[in-house]
């Protein structure tokens, strides 16, 4: 019973989960930190703060037929910001990054005849040189 618990723990995407959530939850203080500390007070600058929690729909009389509508759509620009952020700065610099090091390697043109060894278009049914039939 012991052995299969060790195994299930060691085995690789365990351990590539844990530390993923581990490393997410570190992120999340950054991506927090540069949030709250930077771009709300640049764009409170700008526009003021986007706070729409005043907002409420009376759908009946007393306190139980208010829909507070607008901490909703505060949440949803909170949300926009946040995406917007983790967006430009980690997931465009980080995909620029992987390009620059990691260059996609180039889709040959062509491909050698298997009969007479000569390259041809990929695209090419028979062999320019020798007339043989090329599988695709």
């Amino acid at each position: 019973m012991l052995k299969g618990f060790r195994d299930f723990i060691l085995r690789g995407n365990v351990m590539d989960l844990a530390v993923a959530v581990i490393i997410g939850a570190a992120f999340t203080a950054i991506v927090t930190a540069l949030t709250t500390n930077v771009i709300s007070p640049l764009l409170g600058a700008f526009v003021g703060k986007p706070n729409f929690d005043d907002l409420v729909f009376h759908a009946a009389s007393g306190p139980n037929g208010a829909v507070e509508y607008g901490k909703f759509l505060t949440a949803v620009v909170n949300f926009l910001i946040l995406a917007a952020v983790v967006y430009f700065f980690l997931v465009l610099p980080t995909q620029y990054l992987i390009k620059k090091f990691h260059p996609t390697p180039a889709t040959p043109a062509t491909k050698p005849c298997p009969q007479c060894l000569s390259d041809i278009p990929v695209a090419a049914t028979r062999c320019k040189f020798c007339t043989q039939p090329v599988n695709a």
